[in-house]
C-alpha cells in the first residue's frame, strides 16, 4: 500500500493475526438483572449499558422497561440514543426508522422538562442531516443550551450520525471535551488494574498426615507401658518385702531420676532433626523437585526468581540475594506449584502470593528468622548432661532395688526378681523408644498445624490487601469506554488534519478497533472485551475514494506507533469476507484488485472463557459491536458490491422525517 505521496509502507498492523489470547473476566454484577426486577431497575441497567458502550443490550433492556409501563421522556431519550449509538442513518432498517418516527410523534405527550427538550433536539438534529449548515443553526443553538448531561450524551452517541456541516460546527467542542477527559481520573496509573486477574483464594500447605510407622508406634505404646508398669511394680514389691525402708528410698530415687530423664530426654531426642543451612550450605530437599521445563511449575519458579530479585534486603545485590535464598525460594516455589496446579489456573492469579512471599522472605531476613525452618534446634549441654546423669541414677536405683529384692530372699523370689528386672528393662526401653517417636510425631503435627494456621492467616490478609487495592484502582467500564472514545476522537482529528479534510469533505467514516498482537485482554461479566493494546483502523470515505489509516495504540498512556496510511478507489475494493473460527475468532478479509488479500483479526474466540450464565453468541455480538465491526463491514460490503455507485445509492435514500410535534 502507498500513501498519497507514493511512499510505501508495510506493517503487521495491516495484516495482523494473533493467536487466541487468555483473558481476565471480572465477576461483576454491574449488568446483572434479576428476573423479577422492576422496570425502573431494568432502565437503570440499560442506561449503564449505554454509557459503557453496549448499545444493543441497552436497547433491549430499555425496551423491556417501556413494555412494563415505564415510559417517561427520559426513558424514551435513552431508547433513541441506544438505537442511534455507533451507527449512521444508513445503518438503520426501515422498521427502525418507522419506530423512531412513531417515537417522535410521542414527544408532545410528555411534560416539559430537560429530558423532553433533549428528545426534541435529538429528532431535530436527525431532521437537519440533509440541510445546509446555515439552516441547522437553530437546532445547534438548542443543543448548546441543553444541560451538560443531555448535551454530552447526544454528541457522544450520535457521533457517526452527525456528519458534514453539522459535524464541522460541533467538532471543535468534541475535541475540547476529548482532550479534557482523555487522561482524566489518573488513567496512566490505573489501566493496568483492569487487566489484572482477580486473585485466587489463599492456600497454605496442610500438615502432613501421620506416617504408618507413627500410627503403629502409637498403637503398640500402651502394651509396652502396661508391661513396664507391671514389671516395675513387681520389682518394687519384691524389694519392699525384703527391705521396706531401702525399697521406698530406691523407688523415690528411681521415680525422680526417671522423671528428670524423661523431661530432659524429650528436649534432646523428642524433635526430629532438620538440616542446618543457616551457614549457606546447599542442602538438597527431597520434597523440592527441580523446576519443570515448561508449564505452570516453570512459570511459578520464574516468578519467584523475578520477585526475589526485585525485593532484596539492604546490602544485597539481586544475584547475591538469589544465591543466598536458593533453598528458601525452591521450597516456596514447590509448595505454590503443588497447591495451585489446576486446569486453567494461570500463574497471574497467584502472582500476588508470590510477591507476598518474596516480601515476607526479605522481612524475615531483616529480623533474623529466614532460616528458622531449616535451622537445627540445638539442645543445651547442661540438658544433655542432666539427661545422662538422670539415666545413670535411674540405672543405679533399679539395680539397687533388684539387689534388695534378691538379697536374703528364698526361692522362688530371686527368679521373680530377675524376670521383673528383665521385663522392666525391655519394656522400658521399648516404651521409651515408642513414646519418643509418638512425641516427635505429635510435635511435628502441632508445629506444622501452627505454621499452616499462621501462613494461611498471613496469606489471607495479603490477598485481602491486594483485592482491596485492585478494587480501588481498577477503572470502571464507563472510564474505559470514555478513554477509548477520546483516543478515537484524537486519532480521527489527526487523520483529518494530515489529509487536509473537513467533515464537509466526507461522505461518512468508520473506525475499527481490534486487538494488537500480544495484548492483554479483560472484561466484566456480560461486557465486551477490552485490550491493553489496540490497532485503530480508520476509513475515511470521500467522493474520490477511501483513505485508510491504522495505528497501534498502547491504551495505558494513549501513545501510538506504527502508523500506516493507504488510499484506494471504490472500485479497487473487490470483495470483503468474514471468517469465523470457533478456536480463533473473527477475521475480516479485504481483497483489493491491485494487491494481495489483507486479513484483519477482529476478535478472539470466546467459547472457552464464559461465565456459566453467559451466551457465547451474545458476548460475541457485544464485542463485535464495540469494535465497530458491524458498521465497518456493512460499509465495506456495500462498496465492494456497488463500487462508486454506492455513493449514488446513498444519496437517493430518503432523509429522516420527524412527526409533527406541535
Amino acid at each position: 500500500m502507498s500513501d498519497s505521496d507514493g511512499s510505501t509502507y508495510s506493517s503487521a498492523a495491516y495484516d495482523s493475526n494473533i493467536g487466541m489470547q487468555a483473558g481476565v473476566i471480572h465477576n461483576s454484577n454491574v449488568y446483572y438483572v434479576h428476573p423479577d426486577a422492576s422496570p425502573q431497575e431494568k432502565f437503570k441497567v440499560g442506561v449503564r449499558l449505554l454509557e459503557d458502550g453496549i448499545p444493543s443490550r441497552a436497547h433491549e433492556m430499555i425496551t423491556d422497561a417501556i413494555a412494563l409501563g415505564h415510559h417517561t421522556a427520559e426513558v424514551r431519550f435513552h431508547q433513541v440514543l441506544a438505537v442511534l449509538s455507533a451507527r449512521t442513518y444508513y445503518d438503520l432498517s426501515a422498521e427502525e426508522l418507522q419506530r423512531l418516527q412513531r417515537v417522535s410523534g410521542l414527544v408532545r405527550n410528555y411534560p416539559e422538562d430537560e429530558w423532553k427538550e433533549a428528545l426534541r433536539v435529538t429528532f431535530d438534529l436527525l431532521a437537519a442531516l440533509s440541510t445546509a449548515s446555515g439552516e441547522a443553526g437553530p437546532v445547534l443553538k438548542q443543543l448548546q443550551e441543553l444541560p451538560s448531561r443531555q448535551h454530552n450524551a447526544i454528541l457522544r452517541h450520535l457521533d457517526l450520525m452527525l456528519t458534514g456541516g453539522l459535524k464541522d460546527e460541533l467538532w471543535a467542542e468534541t475535541l475540547e471535551r476529548a482532550a479534557a477527559q482523555r487522561f482524566g481520573n489518573d488513567r496512566a496509573q490505573r489501566v493496568w488494574a483492569y487487566f489484572e486477574p482477580d486473585p485466587i483464594g489463599a492456600r497454605a500447605a496442610l500438615p502432613r498426615p501421620s506416617t504408618s510407622a507413627a500410627v503403629a508406634a502409637r498403637a503398640a505404646l500402651p502394651s509396652r507401658v502396661v508391661l513396664f508398669v507391671v514389671s516395675s511394680v513387681a520389682l518394687g514389691v519384691l524389694a519392699w518385702i525384703a527391705n521396706p525402708t531401702e525399697a521406698i528410698v530406691e523407688s523415690l530415687v528411681a521415680l525422680g531420676a526417671g522423671r528428670t530423664a524423661a523431661r530432659c530426654g524429650l528436649q534432646w531426642w523428642g524433635r526430629k532433626p532438620r538440616p542446618d543451612i543457616s551457614g549457606g550450605a546447599d542442602v538438597p530437599q527431597p520434597h523440592s523437585p527441580a523446576p519443570a521445563k515448561a508449564g505452570f511449575t516453570k512459570s511459578v519458579h520464574s516468578k519467584f526468581d523475578h520477585y526475589f530479585s526485585v525485593r532484596t534486603p539492604y546490602g544485597f545485590t539481586p544475584d547475591t540475594w538469589l544465591a543466598h535464598t536458593t533453598e528458601v525460594r525452591r521450597d516456596l516455589a514447590a509448595e505454590i506449584a503443588d497447591l495451585y496446579r489446576e486446569n486453567r489456573i494461570g500463574v497471574e492469579r497467584v502472582t500476588w502470593l508470590i510477591r507476598h512471599l518474596a516480601e515476607e522472605a526479605r522481612n524475615r531476613h531483616n529480623n533474623g528468622t529466614l532460616f528458622d525452618q531449616y535451622r537445627q534446634v540445638r539442645t543445651p549441654a547442661w540438658t544433655k548432661a542432666l539427661t545422662v546423669v538422670a539415666l545413670a541414677v535411674l540405672g543405679v536405683a533399679v539395680l539397687s532395688g533388684f539387689g534388695t529384692a534378691v538379697a536374703g530372699a528364698t526361692q522362688p523370689r530371686p527368679l521373680w526378681a530377675v524376670l521383673a528386672l528383665l521385663g522392666a528393662a525391655w519394656s522400658g526401653h521399648a516404651a521409651a523408644h515408642l513414646w519418643l517417636k509418638v512425641r516427635r510425631e505429635r510435635h511435628r503435627v502441632a508445629q506444622e498445624t501452627r505454621k499452616y494456621q499462621e501462613d494461611l492467616a498471613a496469606r489471607k490478609n495479603a490477598q485481602q490487601r491486594w483485592t482491596d487495592h485492585l478494587d480501588a484502582t481498577r477503572p470502571s467500564e464507563r472510564e474505559m469506554e470514555t478513554w477509548l472514545a477520546c483516543d478515537k476522537t484524537s486519532f480521527v482529528d489527526e487523520a483529518l488534519r494530515h489529509h487536509r479534510l473537513t467533515w464537509r469533505d466526507l461522505i461518512t467514516h468508520t473506525i475499527l478497533v481490534t486487538p494488537a498482537p500480544s495484548c492483554r485482554r479483560g472484561r466484566v461479566r456480560g461486557g465486551p472485551w477490552r485490550y491493553s493494546d489496540y490497532v485503530l483502523r480508520l476509513f475515511l470515505f470521500t467522493r474520490d475514494g477511501i483513505r485508510e489509516v491504522s495505528s497501534e495504540l498502547k491504551f495505558s498512556d494513549a501513545t501510538r506507533k506504527n502508523e500506516q496510511r493507504s488510499n484506494y478507489r471504490f472500485d479497487a475494493l473487490s470483495s470483503v469476507q468474514v471468517t469465523e473460527n470457533v478456536d480463533v475468532g473473527y477475521d475480516l478479509e479485504l481483497v483489493l484488485t491491485n494487491g494481495p488479500a489483507r486479513k484483519i483479526h477482529v476478535k478472539d474466540a470466546d467459547a472457552h472463557q464464559l461465565a456459566t450464565d453467559e451466551s457465547a453468541q451474545e458476548i460475541s455480538e457485544i464485542s463485535l459491536s464495540a469494535a465497530g465491526f458491524t458498521h465497518t463491514f456493512r460499509l465495506l460490503e456495500g462498496i465492494a458490491a456497488d463500487g462508486k455507485g454506492w455513493i449514488e445509492r446513498r444519496d437517493n435514500l430518503t432523509p429522516f422525517q420527524i412527526a409533527d410535534r406541535s
